[in-house]
């Protein structure tokens, strides 16, 4: 049996090579189309002033973070420029940039991180699952800033997954942290505790106009990219190798606007494509949505959800166009997620000419209920609460010419019975299995 099994997995695997797709990306971006009115975000330029990190002090083999934040600090004092990464493997920290700056590892250069505790603190301002706080904050940080660039050809490297930092990890986030004030959420690895979460790999909050081109980002111990209450920016050509590695979502774009993400190859631990608006009470008050979203050209490759919308939904998440896309292994390639307490939803999703090789769940995922485990009672579908503040909806999904090849099920979709799925159509979708699951669905069309 052993044997049969891996000769059908092996069958997968090449059947998922001959179908995915491969985009060459030009070197311009493209004008954007969507379905809403949605903003033609342009390349930075940034100041003709260059640095090598080399040239300021970073020796290969030792920590170079006072280094190449003393390179980035002194340029942007000048008005910005490149700060740059030669070939060869560089040791940092948390690295900050600042308003103006572009980070460029070239092709052959490798920044891998410490996962040393010292060299993250003190905490700053972050959003862990929703919730915001005070901890490690990202490896690459920025607070506040505009323009800033994370460029080239050669590689991230997180480090091992049994760091200090990660053995530091007691707990996730969860609803009582969000109603301590937010002053006092501070979990650097002293107070509170002595808790800490975890950084994200690259984690710019409060920013606007931001690339990120062409790189490699390897082992993650947390998710990968995620822009928080940003606006404008542009992620392409890049590839996250986090596979086999829990909590490592690939790309996170919550709270922020006008996001486009384009010849990005992704094979993650969780997540891959994922859109979020905060959580709970915390996130509603923020009234921080995310909107405008298009993904264009994208090939996933392994992960939980394939474009996951959720779980954490406060502020909504709405218009989202993704077009061109290959999912080859993803457990529920189209994953749309939610809970009773975390208030918010989704709307105006329009999923178009998608390849789905192989679902290990149902193609298509709607889960609004969630699991006793984490919300309790409240995972229950009777008796149906009274609709409040905190009672999430999902309306106005088109997914139009899918194709699927292997899944178990086409559709499970769970909504609430006090807030159904609304507006779900379903025009040229093809799988060899059409059994549809479906729970509280108000309105399904099927073309």
């Amino acid at each position: 049996m052993k044997k049969i099994s891996l000769a059908f997995a092996v069958i997968f695997a090449m059947i998922a090579e001959m179908n995915a797709q491969t985009w060459q990306m030009p070197e311009e971006i493209e004008p954007i189309a969507a379905p809403f009115e949605m903003p033609q975000l342009q390349r930075l330029v940034f100041p003709d002033r260059t640095v090598y990190i080399n040239k300021a002090g970073a020796k290969e083999g030792k920590l170079s973070t006072a280094a190449i934040q003393k390179a980035i600090d002194k340029l942007a004092q000048k008005g910005g420029g490149t700060v740059v990464v030669p070939r060869g493997k560089w040791l940092t920290g948390r690295i900050v940039l600042k308003s103006n700056i572009c980070l460029r590892i070239d092709e052959g250069g490798e920044l891998h991180f410490s996962g040393d505790l010292k060299d993250y603190q003190p905490a700053v301002l972050t959003r862990d699952e929703g919730i915001d706080l005070y901890s490690l904050g990202a490896m690459i940080y920025a607070n506040g800033a505009e323009n800033i660039g994370l460029v080239g050809k050669g590689k991230l490297v997180a480090p091992s997954y049994d760091c200090e930092i990660s053995k530091m990890v007691t707990k996730g986030v969860d609803e009582e942290i969000g109603k301590m004030p937010q002053e006092q959420r501070i979990f650097d690895g002293v107070q509170n505790g002595g808790e800490i979460f975890l950084p994200l790999f690259f984690g710019p909050i409060y920013c606007k106009n931001i690339i990120v081109e062409g790189l490699t980002f390897e082992k993650s111990i947390f998710w990968n990219i995620a822009p928080t209450y940003c606006e404008n920016i542009i992620i392409r050509g890049i590839t996250v190798n986090s596979h086999g590695r829990g909590r490592t979502d690939g790309i996170d774009i919550d709270s922020s606007v006008n996001a486009l993400i384009e010849y990005t190859t992704l094979d993650c631990g969780d997540d891959c494509f994922t859109l979020k608006s905060g959580r709970g009470k915390d996130g509603m008050d923020k009234k921080r949505p995310t909107e405008n979203v298009v993904i264009r050209h994208c090939l996933v490759k392994r992960g939980v959800g394939g474009i996951a919308i959720g779980s954490e939904t406060a502020a909504m998440i709405r218009n989202v166009y993704a077009t061109d896309l290959t999912m080859q292994n993803a457990k529920m390639p189209l994953y749309f997620k939610t809970r009773r307490p975390r208030g918010g939803g989704g709307e105006n999703f329009w999923l178009e000419n998608v390849r789905i090789n192989n679902s290990e769940r149902a193609a298509i995922f709607f889960d609004m209920l969630g699991s006793p485990t984490y919300v309790g009672k409240m995972a229950e579908r009777h008796p149906t609460p009274a609709v409040n503040e905190l009672t999430p909806v999902f309306r106005n999904i088109v997914l139009k010419d899918v194709t699927i090849d292997a899944c178990p099920m086409l559709i499970k979709a769970t909504g609430l019975p006090e807030s159904p799925i609304e507006g779900l159509v379903l025009d040229n979708v093809k799988a060899p299995n059409m059994l549809m699951k479906l729970q509280d669905v108000g309105t399904i069309e099927i073309k």
